[in-house]
């Protein structure tokens, strides 16, 4: 690995001071990119995760790279978790609050892609009382000096879910789910970029909303099968009916005609009716009728459902 490839790895770290300590940098023309990404807790915890990618065109890049990224747990991390730490105590004392950064990682890997191959170094570590929680969470007083992107760098702040934004100085260039995202080159000032975040009220109408239509929806179902399982029953528990006055056996032609006229006018009346009401309309005697309807009753072509002191006769769903 080349020289210059060597302080692009250095870069890296001198980059992540650059996050909280103001300085003035041309945009240079090293071919790397860097992405800061800062994940908020409710509690102001940041995770921090600085990642730097620089692409490795051959062998011998490859080589370098794996070579010189051994010392990074041994050598390098520790050196960043020195100057962080600085970095957080001149937070505190600008802010008036106490702040750790702590549980650093590092970590690098060959990556391959349609692209190319890029060599790609992440520092992870937890930044506590990062953001200010109050009714919401406020981000910037941290950034005590200022902060500086240079070209092709990245700063990504993400917050829970449960909160919106309300004020953010200056505005990103990009804004996606609970993410806020600023491109180089770009300079901050002091305490900047600052965001306001505010917890998001309980939905509560549509919460009640929503559990109206269910209980709604539920108490109809329980109804629509209590019905059902009592027509049913009154269904089963039909017994056929003795007429009062036993009318005469009548012939083939004669029963299967009674017949066809029943089913007819149930049909023609939405497949049900009273008993009573069939007497009527009909003219068939009592007893022929009654003992038509039990003959189809026994052959499941009808149900019979008690309705008080009525019987209401319904064609069966599935004639048989």
């Amino acid at each position: 690995m080349s020289k210059t490839s060597e302080y692009r790895i250095l870069a890296l770290f001198i980059l992540v001071v650059l996050c909280i300590i103001p300085v003035t940098w041309a945009a240079g023309t090293l071919d790397y990119t860097t992405t800061y990404t800062i994940t908020l807790r409710d509690d102001g915890t940041a995770l921090w995760n600085v990642e730097y990618r620089t692409p490795l065109a051959s062998d011998s890049d490859i080589s370098s790279f794996e070579n010189y990224t051994r010392d990074l747990d041994s050598v390098y991390l520790p050196g960043i978790e020195s100057l962080m730490k600085n970095s957080a105590a001149q937070a505190a004392a600008g802010t008036a609050r106490q702040m750790t950064v702590e549980n650093f990682t590092g970590n690098a890997v060959v990556q391959t892609n349609p692209t190319g191959k890029f060599g790609v170094v992440t520092i992870s570590f937890y930044w506590t009382h990062f953001a200010v929680p109050d009714d919401g969470l406020t981000v910037g007083d941290a950034f005590v000096g200022g902060l500086y992107l240079s070209k092709d760098n990245t700063l990504i702040i993400q917050y829970p879910s449960g909160y919106i934004v309300s004020a953010t100085e200056p505005a990103p260039d990009q804004q996606g789910s609970n993410a806020l995202v600023w491109y180089g080159i770009r300079s901050f000032g002091a305490g900047e970029p600052t965001i306001v975040l505010e917890k998001t009220a309980f939905p509560l109408v549509p919460v009640v909303a929503g559990f109206v239509i269910i209980v709604i929806a539920v108490a109809s179902l329980i109804m629509y099968r209590r019905k059902k399982h009592d027509s049913l029953l009154s269904a089963s528990a039909y017994s056929p009916e003795e007429p009062d006055d036993p009318s005469p056996p009548l012939s083939e032609a004669d029963r299967l005609g009674v017949e066809d006229r029943i089913l007819q006018q149930l049909r023609a009346n939405g497949g049900e009716q009273f008993q009573s009401d069939l007497v009527k309309v009909l003219g068939i005697p009592k007893s022929t009728l009654i003992s038509t309807l039990n003959d189809l009753h026994q052959r499941q072509i009808i149900i019979k459902v008690k309705k008080g002191r009525e019987n209401l006769i319904r064609l069966a769903e599935e004639p048989r």
